[in-house]
């Protein structure tokens, strides 16, 4: 891609038209306004309930995650006002939304209260996801001051997820607890914003003075996959790797599609796959390559340990 704010493909940009989703009829009169809440405290409690709270899920304010649905999104764009809305597209029969959702709400429950989690049922509620051109889901796409942004789609790694949620309380203006490295958060800012060489740069920084530091192994990791698929038609490409099983450079391109498409399992599974099939020189580029692929997760995503295992197998 000629501009390299548009590297990371798993963002999606555009202007959405939510003027088909605003009352046609006057609004009724708004009750009596109350008095403005504390910096960083939600308006609401639990004398107040959020139409559309969730109940029932431990250790998660019932403000933290609504249920959303096309009644009641005019009142989800005014709160956006005051507070980030991280809209959740899924439904009850996709697996990848079983897998995504959960994290999703014990971040929620981290951020106490700093953005609102709001599921929206595609099923239920097939407007709205006509009018924010969900594609494929899961799919997440945030709301600030009313107006929808970029959002990603498929299952992530828990470490592009809190970039993801990070970059949206910084366009928000939302304070957030400091973090412990300050040059790891300017690495992630250039991360998140397409400057590939300046991230690889802060990175490697962060890494000559502590090799230990897995948040900045992976946001290394990272650059180096966007590098490895700017300008790659996705089709084509996935194409040509199930033409060619033996096609090491396909395969291993491939699974970096899939791993930006929430499909990190079968990227995985792929390249496992052709370890077993490969020798020499070939088989130790496929292992260092899945290697790479695992540090862009982190070591605590529980799929990285299943496939070290099948990794593991595959090489004794």
């Amino acid at each position: 891609m000629s501009d390299p704010r548009t590297t990371p493909s798993i963002f999606t940009r555009g202007a959405v038209d939510l003027s088909a989703l605003r009352p046609s009829t006057p609004a009724r009169t708004a009750a009596p306004s109350r008095p403005a809440a504390p910096a960083g405290e939600i308006p609401g409690s639990a004398s107040d309930p959020v139409p559309g709270a969730v109940p029932g899920i431990p250790g998660v304010a019932p403000e933290t995650i609504i249920e959303v649905t096309e009644a009641d999104f005019q009142s989800v764009l005014e709160r956006s006002v005051t507070t980030p809305i991280l809209l959740d597209f899924w439904a009850d029969w996709c697996e990848p939304c079983k897998q995504l959702s959960p994290v999703l709400e014990r971040l929620a429950e981290e951020y106490a209260g700093a953005w609102i989690l709001g599921k929206v049922n595609v099923d239920e509620n097939p407007r709205l996801a006509q009018v924010f051109r969900v594609q494929g889901i899961p799919q997440v796409t945030a709301v600030i001051g009313g107006q929808p942004v970029e959002g990603f789609s498929g299952v992530l790694p828990e470490t592009q997820i809190r970039q993801y949620i990070d970059a949206v309380l910084k366009a928000a203006g939302v304070s957030v607890a400091a973090p412990e490295d300050p040059r790891l958060d300017a690495a992630d800012d250039a991360l998140m914003t397409g400057d590939l060489d300046a991230a690889e740069a802060a990175y490697r920084k962060i890494l000559a003075e502590a090799p230990a530091d897995t948040a900045a192994e992976s946001g290394l990791a990272q650059v180096e996959l966007y590098r490895r698929i700017a300008g790659v038609d996705p089709s084509a490409a996935l194409a040509k790797a199930a033409a060619d099983p033996e096609d090491v450079a396909a395969q291993q391109l491939a699974a970096d599609i899939e791993v930006l498409s929430g499909q990190a399992d079968q990227a995985y599974s792929r390249l496992v796959a052709l370890i077993k099939k490969t020798f020499g020189d070939d088989r130790d580029a496929v292992r260092k390559h899945l290697l790479s692929l695992f540090s862009v997760a982190g070591p605590d995503d529980p799929a990285v340990a299943g496939a070290r295992r099948a990794l593991a197998s595959a090489l004794f």
